[in-house]
């Protein structure tokens, strides 16, 4: 198990967002609302991939929130500090992911891309997986919790799908990617605590390396995601850390993640 750390941007700038406040307009184009912002800080997203690089941190997601040319160059001058170490998401397509690679991304995630009227859009994926590789590919697959099923959320997690977080959804997904990212939707940036029940699901379902990310707020929830998940499913920490704002040491969790390479599960 291993702690994924994050760079998220909007408009340029580092931050911390509430999960679901930021959306799409009904075009399609970039958000009209404010959305809820945890944390802002004026450090640069090299900074932050530097950071991670000393401190050898690497499969981190570089998450760009908004559609503009600042977040995105912001996003590329991560992944340039950082050359092979940083993964990119946020509005990537077949016809933008090669650029994120070449400009030095380990992997590219996607989300909403590949999927239409709330079903995989075979195509798509295929596309992407022609485009840039399996073993490079990233699926975020953000979910919502409806009856007893967790299902995929897309455009800004506006969106439902009748993708299920179980072992059928999860299995053929993982035949066209690398790894999974589940974001608990409910929970992030809220630092409410993970959502237990689906971190268990992802340890039991998922026949690829998988990130949780929602809630995660001290080193007991780690633990908690390590026991929950069977020592298979990775955590990256948010709006909790101290370098976001938060309370929970940044160089604590690196010792924790650093005990973690030690421990035979």
């Amino acid at each position: 198990m291993r702690f994924r750390p994050c760079i998220d941007i909007h408009q340029g700038r580092v931050k911390q967002i509430v999960g679901g406040t930021l959306k799409d307009s009904a075009d399609g184009t970039p958000e009209t609302e404010t959305p809820e912002v945890n944390f802002e800080t004026e450090t640069s997203s090299a900074e932050f991939a530097k950071m991670y690089q000393r401190d050898g941190i690497f499969g981190g997601h570089v998450i760009m929130l908004s559609r503009d040319e600042a977040t995105l160059q912001a996003a590329i001058a991560a992944v340039n500090a950082f050359p092979g170490g940083l993964q990119v998401g946020g509005g990537v397509t077949a016809g933008t992911a090669m650029a994120l690679i070449d400009a030095g991304a380990s992997h590219v995630i996607v989300t909403s891309y590949v999927f239409r009227d709330g079903l995989v859009d075979e195509e798509r994926l295929a596309e992407l997986v022609k485009t840039v590789g399996k073993n490079r590919l990233v699926l975020d697959l953000s979910c919502r919790k409806r009856g007893d099923d967790y299902l995929v959320v897309t455009d800004r997690w506006q969106r439902w799908t009748d993708v299920a977080v179980d072992a059928v959804g999860m299995r053929k997904l993982a035949n066209s990617c690398d790894e999974f990212l589940v974001h608990g939707v409910d929970v992030e940036g809220m630092k409410l605590g993970i959502d237990e029940e689906l971190v268990r699901r992802l340890g039991k379902y998922s026949p690829i390396p998988v990130t949780y990310a929602g809630g995660a707020r001290s080193l007991a929830d780690l633990e908690l995601v390590r026991g929950a998940g069977g020592g298979a499913v990775d955590i990256t920490v948010g709006s909790a850390l101290d370098c976001f704002g938060g309370t929970l040491a940044y160089d604590d969790v690196v010792k924790w993640h650093d005990t973690q390479k030690l421990l035979i599960v």
